[in-house]
């Protein structure tokens, strides 16, 4: 193995584990989005409380605005990435009331009342969920763009009992795309926290 190539996953890996880990440490990822002037409200615009990670905001969005939109612009959490915005790669996959949902097809309005869980919410106390420690352990990424999407849709999976073997595994987590090809990788993170029953 290369010098680059540790360098690259010592990198990939401390910034997948300092994006999951921004909301348990305390870091405000809505306080530095929100620098700059709040948008100007126009008549059309609706208030409305979504519920995150745990934590309720109050926002004032337009009625056409998606999950995925509220979720990056309005409260800076960018852990959940904005690939096809057509709902055909699964980068932005997040759990409402606990099933996973393409958060760029879905209306931010709808959610209203509803459990919001992203990428930044699976850690707890500052520690890694099981999932994304496996994912790290088996290598499980490579650019890294898909993988807080692929890490939601696995995590769901395992909790609905889809992964009792690794062509339902992959028929269950074929919404989700890789473009790296990290796929190998990925199932064997997957069967790890399936064989061993932690789901967090």
């Amino acid at each position: 193995m290369s010098e680059f190539e540790v360098s690259r996953r010592r990198f990939i890996g401390g910034s997948a584990a300092a994006g999951g880990l921004a909301t348990a440490s305390g870091i405000s990822c809505a306080a530095v989005a929100q620098t700059g002037s709040p948008p100007t409200r126009t008549p059309e615009m609706i208030d409305m409380t979504l519920e995150v990670n745990g934590r309720r905001h109050t926002l004032t969005v337009e009625p056409r605005t998606t999950l995925l939109d509220a979720l990056r612009e309005e409260l800076g959490l960018t852990g959940t990435k904005k690939g096809c915005d057509q709902g055909s790669c699964g980068a932005c996959t997040v759990h409402v009331d606990g099933r996973r949902v393409n958060a760029c097809l879905t209306l931010a309005a709808r959610c209203q009342g509803k459990a919001v869980t992203t990428i930044e919410g699976l850690s707890r106390d500052g520690e890694l969920h099981p999932m994304q420690a496996a994912f790290l352990a088996h290598d499980g990424l490579q650019c890294g763009y898909c993988t807080p999407g692929q890490i939601m849709s696995a995590v769901a999976l395992v909790e609905e009992g889809r992964a009792i073997s690794d062509a339902a595994i992959r028929e269950w987590m074929r919404g989700n795309i890789c473009r790296c090809g990290a796929y190998p990788h990925i199932l064997a993170a997957i069967k790890d926290i399936a064989g061993s029953g932690s789901e967090g």
